[in-house]
C-alpha cells in the first residue's frame, strides 16, 4: 500500500447568492456553520485549546509536496506530525485513531465517525456538496473549504468564454476548413451588460476584469452591499431583473436546495434573445431540457457550460450535439499551481488551528456552502 508517515522536523517543509431560509437577522450563522449554541462551544474549545503537543495531521492527496513545503515555509514544522496518504488508499487504524486535522478532496461515508480525535477537516475544493451529503458528518466537526483559491484561473477562463461568445474566431476557424474568406463583424464587449448571479470572490474578480473592457456589471448577492466595479446589486429574489437587462448571464451559484433547477424555462424566457448564458458554478442550477429547448428555438443566443449534473458528461447526453450549446470539460478552476494556492489557505488555517483561533472559509452548514 502506497502509504508513508511523515514527521515534519523544524529544519525540514462563490456563493454567496442563496436566499436564506429565514431573515438574515434571525439566522446569524457563525463562522463554523453550526447552530449558535453548538458553535459557541466549538469555537470556545478551539480558542481555549491551542495545540501544545505535535498535532497529528492527515494529508489525503496524491500530491502532498506543495502542502509539506508550505508547512515548512510557515515555520510550523516542529508543531505537527504529518501522515500522507494517496487517494487510492484508506487510512490505517492508527491513522484514524490519532488524526486531529484532515485535508482531503472528499471522504466516504463511515470514515469521519471512526476518527475520534478529528476536530477540523479542510476540503480541497470550494464546493462541499459531497461533504454535506454525508449521512454521518459529525455535528461538532469544523469544516472549511477552499473558497477563493480559484480567484486567478477561473476569472480568466470566464473572460475567455465571453470572448468566445462575442468574437467570430470560432466562425473563422470553421470557414478555414473549406478555405472560405468570410467577413464576420465582431461584437464589442464595451457597453454590454454582464449579469453575475453569485457575486462572491470569483464574481467580484470577473466584475473587475469585465469593467476594464467597458462592460456594465450588475448582479445578485445574498446580502447586497457595495461591491467595486458593480453598478447594481440586487437580492436573489430580484434575479429576473438581472436576466432582463443582461447581454451575458454568468452563473456562479453554489449547489444548495435553493439553487437546484434555478435556471428553468421561466427564467430563460426572461433573457434577451441575443443573450448568452455562461455557467461556471454548479450543473444542478440549470434544467438541462429547458436550456436545450431555449437554445434550439433561439430564445437565447447560446450557452457555454463548464459544469454539469453528472461529470464526466455521459456521451449520450444531448448537450454534446445540442445547437447553440458549448460543452467545456470542467476546466474553469484548474491551474498549474492549484495545489500551491490551496496549500497557502491550508497552512494559514493550520496555524490558526494550532493556536486555537477561529478558522477561515468555514462552511455555513445551514446555507450549504
Amino acid at each position: 500500500m502506497n502509504v508513508h508517515s511523515f514527521l515534519v522536523k523544524a529544519n525540514d517543509l462563490d456563493t454567496d447568492n442563496v436566499r436564506p431560509t429565514a431573515p438574515v437577522a434571525e439566522r446569524r450563522v457563525p463562522e463554523n456553520g453550526l447552530s449558535p449554541v453548538r458553535s459557541a462551544r466549538v469555537q470556545q474549545h478551539l480558542r481555549s485549546s491551542p495545540v501544545t503537543d505535535r498535532a497529528h495531521i492527515l494529508l489525503w492527496t496524491d500530491q502532498p509536496a506543495a502542502y509539506l513545503d508550505a508547512v515548512k515555509a510557515a515555520g510550523l514544522a516542529d508543531r505537527v506530525a504529518i501522515d500522507t496518504l494517496s487517494r487510492q488508499d484508506r487510512p490505517s487504524a492508527a491513522q484514524l485513531a490519532r488524526t486531529e486535522a484532515l485535508m482531503a478532496g472528499g471522504v466516504p461515508a463511515g470514515l469521519l465517525p471512526s476518527m475520534p480525535k478529528l476536530r477540523w477537516a479542510q476540503a480541497m475544493s470550494a464546493g462541499v456538496e459531497g461533504w454535506m451529503a454525508l449521512p454521518d458528518l459529525p455535528p461538532a466537526l469544523t469544516l472549511t473549504c477552499a473558497r477563493g483559491t480559484h480567484a486567478e484561473s477561473m476569472p480568466e477562463n470566464i473572460m475567455a468564454a465571453l470572448f468566445y461568445a462575442a468574437k467570430p474566431v470560432r466562425i473563422a476557424v470553421e470557414n478555414q476548413k473549406s478555405a472560405r474568406w468570410v467577413h464576420t463583424v465582431p461584437q464589442p464587449l464595451t457597453g454590454k451588460t454582464l449579469g453575475i448571479l453569485g457575486l462572491g470572490v470569483i464574481g467580484q474578480e470577473v466584475a473587475r476584469l469585465a469593467s476594464a473592457f467597458g462592460m456594465r456589471v450588475i448582479g445578485t448577492k445574498r446580502r447586497p452591499g457595495a461591491v467595486p466595479n458593480v453598478a447594481e446589486i440586487l437580492p436573489p429574489e430580484r434575479t429576473d431583473e438581472v436576466l432582463e437587462q443582461s447581454d451575458y448571464v454568468l452563473l456562479l451559484l453554489p449547489a444548495t436546495p435553493e439553487t437546484d433547477n434555478f435556471i428553468n424555462a421561466a427564467r430563460l424566457a426572461k433573457m434577451k434573445p441575443t443573450a448568452w448564458l455562461i455557467n461556471f458554478g454548479r450543473g444542478h442550477t440549470i434544467v438541462d431540457a429547458d436550456l436545450i429547448v431555449a437554445a434550439k428555438d433561439k430564445k437565447i443566443a447560446g450557452a457555454i457550460l463548464d459544469v454539469f449534473r453528472q461529470e464526466p458528461l455521459p456521451s449520450e447526453h444531448p448537450f454534446w450535439k445540442a445547437e447553440g450549446i458549448v460543452v467545456l470539460p470542467h476546466i474553469g478552476g484548474p491551474h498549474p499551481q492549484r495545489d500551491r494556492f490551496v496549500a497557502r489557505l491550508f497552512v494559514e488555517n493550520l496555524e490558526r488551528f494550532l493556536n486555537g483561533a477561529p478558522l477561515k472559509e468555514v462552511v455555513d452548514r445551514a446555507a450549504g456552502y
